[in-house]
């Protein structure tokens, strides 16, 4: 069987293969945040909750961001993947902005 995957990113991610994911119609999953008070410029940020993360489903893949499958790899998640945006062969477009991308991480 083969996996299906669902982007749970705001973006649409392309694939160097030329496959390309759309968002799925709903929310991006996002991992809420706390910060501290701003002192000299500069306050802490403490990470919590995923918000949005549907239940796991037998062959799908979710998409999303690398904090996202921090988090979710935390939680013991193993049907999250990130763009492998640090992948030595991303490609990016002349302003450095990155077109597409070789592979997902887990």
């Amino acid at each position: 069987m083969k996996n299906v995957f669902l982007n749970f990113t705001p973006h649409k991610i392309a694939l160097n293969d030329g496959r390309s994911f759309e968002p799925v119609g709903s929310a991006p999953i996002r991992v809420s945040a706390e910060f501290g008070e701003i002192i000299n410029d500069i306050c802490s940020q403490n990470f919590g909750e995923i918000t949005g993360l549907p239940e796991p489903k037998l062959g799908v893949i979710l998409i999303v961001s690398g904090l996202v499958l921090t988090a979710a790899k935390k939680m013991g998640r193993t049907d999250c993947v990130a763009p492998a945006t640090g992948h030595p062969e991303t490609i990016r477009n002349e302003k450095g902005h990155i077109v597409s991308v070789p592979c997902f991480v887990d």
